[in-house]
Parts: structure tokens; sequence; C-alpha cells
């Protein structure tokens, strides 16, 4: 059943009168929180069942997803541009994959979405209003999942995946410390306080990311159940 698209703020060009038939499902969380693992596993999960899917995420878009990442190798990038650099690249992916894969059907997993674009930008001192205006174009999610995860946790799994700490997942532009491994655990803490606060704005569906990746998948699955019934219902 085709149902009206909601957007945050105003919608992009020729798309305010959007119908979609599928669902757009977003996993938010900082870098190592288990968001792409939980994913892969949806995915397979909902393919079996019978669902299209698009697994999409941030620095994907064709257009920018490289250009992004060039960039922030140089570890010169102004907050202003980095900020509309993550805008253009999530308008390019919602304008050519996200919105056709929901007007055609598919179920949408979003590997974070604009409130990690926001939670990283607030810390950096941009103005909350702003952002909201500048990131309005994005269609309201059927279900946020935000995995809230210690920075202990956090900071194990980064030296387990990669074996140092990013100059950028660290904080180290904003200067909270000259020791990398105390930036870290600062910026960290902001984020989470950010990531809070949304939850309670945006109606974030909060699961202790602490836990084994089986339970973790088990409760998101029965929150997208729930989503999936009601669509039956109609």
């Amino acid at each position: 059943m085709a149902t009206e698209v909601k957007f945050y703020g105003f919608a992009l060009p020729n798309f305010e009168l959007l119908q979609k038939q599928g669902k757009l499902i977003v996993i938010e969380g900082p870098d190592c929180s288990g968001r792409s693992t939980q994913i892969e596993l949806l995915k397979e999960w909902l393919e079996a069942s019978g669902y299209a899917v698009l697994n999409t995420g941030l620095k994907r878009s064709r257009l920018l997803g490289d250009v992004i990442e060039k960039a922030k190798k140089g570890n010169t990038l102004g907050k202003t541009t980095l900020s509309l650099l993550y805008c253009c690249d999530f308008a390019d992916q919602l304008e050519n994959q996200i919105i056709p894969a929901l007007s055609a059907g598919y179920i949408v997993l979003a590997d974070r979405y604009i409130f990690t674009l926001m939670a990283r930008d607030i810390v950096r001192g941009a103005d909350k209003e702003w952002l909201k205006k500048l990131l309005g174009f994005a269609p309201v999610p059927d279900l946020i999942i935000y995995l809230d995860v210690s920075i202990d946790i956090l900071l194990a799994r980064t030296f387990q995946k990669y074996g140092h700490l990013d100059y950028w997942e660290s904080g180290m532009d904003i200067q909270l410390s000259a020791d990398m491994f105390e930036s870290f655990k600062k910026y960290h803490f902001l984020l989470k306080k950010e990531y809070e606060e949304m939850a309670k704005e945006y109606n974030f569906v909060v699961i202790d990311g602490n836990q084994g990746a089986g339970i973790i998948q088990k409760r998101i699955r029965e929150e997208i159940l729930k989503i999936l019934r009601e669509e039956e219902k109609k």
C-alpha cells in the first residue's frame, strides 16, 4: 500500500508529493557500535523472507563518496565544508538510490542517517537550527534504531578493528586534547550526549549495543516486525 513520504522540512524539488511502497529503516550509532554487522544480518533475514532490500550509508554516493574520503586524508577540511560535503553526498544518494527504492517497494536499510551528521556537526560547533534546515529534505524514517555503546567498549572495538585511532573519529580537529586517546574519549562523550538528546526528539528505539550481536539482532527484528505487521493490517 502506497503512503505519502513525510519530510523533516522541505522536500527536494519534484519530490513534494512522493508516494512510497517500501520502508526506511535507520541504524544509528558511532563508529564500531556494530551497525554494519547488524545491517548485514538484517539484509540476509529480510531477503530470505522475500523482501527486496537496499543497503545504504554515509559516503556511498557515486558523486561525492570518494571525494570526501580523499579530502579527509589531508586533515585540513573546515567544519562548514565538511558539513556541506556530507549533505551533498546524502542528497545524491537520496535522489538516485533511496527514493527510487522506496517508490519501488524496497526496504531501505540506512547505515547511519542525518542524525550522525547532526551529532558530529553540533559537537564541532554548528548551529542546531541551521543543521535542521540544511538536512530538512530527509524523509522521516519508519524506524530509527540507536545502538548505545559505552565509550570504553567503543575504544576497545576500535583498536580491535583498526589497530589505531582515527584522526576524525577521535575529534582531533576540534582540539579537545593533544593526546588522541583522551580526545577520543572526550569526543565520544559529547557525541553520546547529542545522540541521547536526539533519541528523545526523533523517537529513536534505543538498544544496548554492549550486548552480543545475536541478542541485538533479535531486538531489532522484533521492532521491524512491528512495522511490517502494521503495514499488513492496512
